[in-house]
């Protein structure tokens, strides 16, 4: 269904689908699609499993520079950036890992960045009912740089703050740790 939408997208486009260089662009383009946005069929929670140990820790954790690649909801063009994850937990750590794995679950759905990273800050807060988490994202939007506004430089910053994260001092280490 995708491939012949993309067929008719072709033709509407002026196109001529039949074309050497086309012919399998319409099923190159499905099945680019369902890899972009496996997420869908991926429980960002399952995803932790049994990666969960108990240990007496309860300083900050920080999984920084976390490479992805997402599509934006509006006009389906790539968003991509680093993802800083940190949390603070009561009695339990999960394997690293994990995080950059629920990373990877959301940002392979159609996405916005804001909701993006605040499904990672909530999932991770509520599974391990940590003490805080933060989440700031920084990310390039294709559909700022290469249509409409078309501005090159511009750069996205997210971020999502709860718990002991909401206090300043938290706040300005996990910052000053990120940067």
């Amino acid at each position: 269904m995708i491939e012949d939408s993309v067929r008719d997208i072709l033709l509407n486009l002026g196109e001529d689908p039949d074309r050497e260089g086309l012919v399998k662009t319409p099923a190159r383009v499905e099945a680019s699609l369902r890899y972009l946005t496996k997420g869908y069929k991926e429980d960002p929670r399952a995803v932790i499993g049994d990666a969960m140990f108990t240990e007496q820790y309860s300083e900050m954790i920080i999984v920084r520079d976390i490479d992805f690649f997402s599509l934006c909801e509006h006009h389906m063009l790539p968003f991509f950036g680093k993802a800083h994850v940190a949390y603070i937990p009561t009695d339990k750590i999960v394997g690293i890992s994990k995080i950059a794995r629920m990373v990877e679950v959301y940002a392979r759905r159609l996405q916005v960045q804001e909701r993006m990273t605040s499904e990672i800050a909530a999932t991770l807060h509520e599974a391990l009912d940590a003490m805080g988490v933060g989440v700031v994202i920084q990310a390039e939007h294709l559909c700022m740089r290469m249509r409409g506004i078309e501005r090159p430089n511009s750069a996205v910053v997210s971020s999502a703050l709860l718990g002991a994260f909401r206090r300043r001092d938290t706040r300005q280490e996990f910052m000053n740790l990120i940067k």
